[in-house]
């Protein structure tokens, strides 16, 4: 089949074609090529021009891959989901076990950014941490510029990824068993000493499982980012950015490394959450 049309097929190893018009097609070297000249690409995925002949392996386009996306990006991430986390176990403790109609509102309030579009929310934040928004003076005056600054990517992923982590350490909270509680305070423990002591160690699994989900999903992160801090090289450009930015420049090799190397970091933490959460536990008789 030409590789002018979009199709996938298998011939001993898998062919993926764009659209009629693209200039790359997409091909698995397992395939036996026995009059192609290049056969010491045939155990690797490579691309390969229209006509036939390689244009990039996958080697060399990881070996392309640019460093500075990829660190920022984890290093907002991991940053992100450690504020997340401290702030939603907070709130989970708080909201914990609480029927109220002022704590119906406060949760609603909390999974807000779990719904609301990204750039919503990044709207919301120049609002509140921009140059003229509520905080953006006093925040000035003490030298802390969000705006275009990695800082702010921060922020922005922190308020996208903070429900996922609040529900599940709320959910943890309220699985503990009370009569543990309640023994703990016949014994004279503090309310400080039996959530340390008792309740957080009990609801740890739900905890950690929503703390690495929320990693992953602050690793994709892209409109209240790109609102607050901008699309710049160099300076906050994050992995999703770095690939908006690849496939709108026509750079289907560096798209097509970062997009692989996305979905296995995303993947391996998926699968570390759902082992958490007891997914991979044997099934009882």
């Amino acid at each position: 089949m030409p590789c002018g049309a979009l199709s996938i097929s298998n011939h001993g190893g898998v062919v993926i074609w764009r659209s009629a018009d693209a200039p790359l097609c997409f091909r698995s070297a397992h395939a036996p090529r026995a009059r192609h000249p290049h056969d010491r690409f045939r155990d690797r995925l490579a691309v390969f021009l229209p006509d036939g002949h390689v244009l990039l392996t996958m080697p060399d386009i990881f070996a392309a891959l640019p460093l500075f996306p990829i660190v920022l990006t984890l290093k907002v991430a991991g940053a992100a989901t450690l504020t997340a986390l401290g702030l939603g176990i907070a709130a989970a403790r708080l909201q914990a076990r609480r029927r109220s109609a002022v704590s119906r509102i406060l949760d609603a309030v909390c999974t807000l950014p779990m719904v609301l579009p990204p750039t919503v929310l990044g709207y919301y934040l120049i609002l509140l941490v921009g140059r003229r928004g509520v905080l953006g003076p006093w925040l000035a005056r003490w030298g802390i510029e969000l705006m275009f600054s990695w800082q702010g990517a921060v922020v922005a992923a922190t308020v996208v990824i903070f429900p996922l982590v609040y529900k599940s350490a709320r959910a943890g909270l309220e699985s503990v068993d009370e009569h543990l509680e309640q023994a703990a305070r016949t014994l004279g423990a503090s309310e400080a000493k039996i959530f340390f002591l008792v309740s957080l160690p009990l609801a740890w699994r739900g905890i950690m499982a929503g703390s690495m989900l929320a990693f992953a999903r602050g690793m994709g992160e892209f409109g209240a980012t790109l609102m607050i801090a901008g699309n710049i090289p160099g300076r906050t450009q994050t992995l999703s950015l770095a690939i908006y930015d690849a496939f709108q420049a026509g750079n289907d090799a560096e798209a097509l490394g970062l997009v692989i190397l996305t979905s296995t970091l995303c993947l391996a933490i998926l699968v570390s959450a759902d082992f958490l959460l007891g997914g991979c536990r044997r099934r009882r008789p």
